[in-house]
């Protein structure tokens, strides 16, 4: 099976061949047939021939938590996408760490989303989603992902780093050349992403060296710069440009693909819509569900430490070791209707999108909050957000988002 087939998944040999990772299906939105097989009938599955080489599927919820709670088993040394990391260009950080340098390094950053600072920083949120959504005009078609997930989120990310709030674009570049191959159209070579992602190290080199200068302020860059255990960053550079691509793009391409999906959704499930019309108390619990709807990252990896037992299956030391949230959320073992949207599930947060165990998304609370802030502000504007035509997915098997999805929006009346 080659990289551009489409076919019916139940016409392919569940065999060594069979593989989910193919960025062309997810670009497509054709991967969902292909996990419900897997889930059905190998929910721990070996593609013996990718790209990527051999890896194990895990696909299905209970299965995912218990390969996420066994650090000790299944570690994240080396990288976290399926995707091997080029021998010349390895980025370390901290969420491809174990334990004690992760537990360190995530230690000395986390302040930033802890509830005393969140809750300084809801009005800032506020204030900045009204303002993009005041400028939207009435009945003409925009693209949202662009003027509002996209544009919302880059200044949120500004924010916690502290960024010249006027180059905040150069976040929302850095973070999809991160992310991109020579197929995704974002880059044209690999030689291309190197120096852009370079070009972001030389940039946060110099804002680290200024903020040495200046402790005591609540932005990630200046935690770092006096962090016990990161304070030194600038000795190990590939490591500090690691840590600075996992914190743009766990700021970024998370909420702002919830921020579009919770659009989309809503739309293809027009009377979970009029539900949300009717009861605007039911944004906090409808958050958690836009999120594990979406599962805006499809996959986290690992590589056995040990020999060891999956779901009836021998997993050897040393093998690769793919976790699918985006299937996980979608086990019907697990989640009742997992494919339908329902803003009033009465345990939306039963989701693994942030994953789960010492790597568990440390925004997990920011992104919920932005995303709550962002459809309060919406329901005060807006009778509906009218999708009119089909979205345009990413190229990737790890961010599972949009570059454009145009909608129309209604006023209230």
């Amino acid at each position: 099976m080659t990289e551009l087939d489409i076919v019916d998944p139940y016409s392919i040999p569940l065999d060594g061949k069979f593989n989910v990772a193919q960025p062309k299906l997810f670009q497509a939105d054709a991967h969902w047939p292909y996990f419900e097989r897997l889930r059905k009938e190998a929910p721990v599955h070996l593609c013996e021939e990718s790209e990527y080489g051999p890896y194990w599927s895990v696909t299905k919820y209970k299965e995912i938590m218990q390969v996420d709670t066994s650090h000790d088993i299944f570690s994240s040394e080396g990288g976290i996408v399926i995707a091997d990391q080029d021998d010349e260009f390895t980025m370390p950080m901290f969420i491809a760490m174990d334990p004690p340098k992760h537990d360190e390094q995530r230690k000395v950053v986390s302040p930033v989303v802890a509830p005393f600072n969140l809750q300084k920083l809801e009005n800032t949120i506020r204030e900045r989603a009204a303002g993009l959504l005041d400028e939207l005009p009435l009945g003409e078609e925009i693209n949202w992902v662009d003027r509002i997930s996209i544009e919302l989120t880059t200044q949120m990310l500004a924010t916690l780093f502290d960024f010249p709030f006027e180059e905040r674009r150069r976040l929302t570049r850095w973070s999809d050349v991160a992310t991109a191959n020579e197929d995704s159209g974002i880059i044209e070579s690999e030689d291309q992403r190197r120096g852009e992602l370079l070009e972001c190290l030389g940039v946060f080199t110099e804002l680290f060296k200024q903020r040495q200068q200046k402790p005591g302020k609540n932005d990630l860059i200046t935690m770092l710069a006096h962090g016990d255990s990161t304070k030194d960053l600038l000795d190990r550079p590939m490591e500090y440009l690691g840590n600075l691509i996992l914190l743009i793009v766990g700021g970024n391409d998370t909420t702002r693909n919830s921020i579009t999906g919770g659009v989309l959704a809503l739309n293809q499930f027009p009377d979970e819509y009029d539900k949300l019309r009717a009861d605007h108390s039911l944004i906090t619990r409808m958050v958690p569900e836009i999120i594990r709807w979406q599962t805006p990252l499809a996959h986290m990896r690992r590589r056995a430490l040990q020999d060891t037992e999956l779901g009836g299956q021998k997993i050897k030391a040393g093998d690769k070791v793919v976790m699918w949230y985006v299937s996980g959320n979608r086990d019907e073992e697990a989640i009742e209707l997992p494919n339908d949207l329902i803003i009033d599930r009465q345990r939306p947060r039963q989701h693994i999108a942030f994953g789960f165990g010492i790597h568990r998304c440390m925004g997990n609370r920011l992104a919920e909050m932005q995303l709550r802030i962002v459809w309060e502000e919406i329901m005060k504007r807006f009778d509906n957000i009218e999708v009119v035509g089909e979205p345009k997915r990413i190229y990737s098997t790890f961010v599972k988002g949009y570059s454009e999805l145009p909608v129309v929006l209604h006023g209230k009346t």
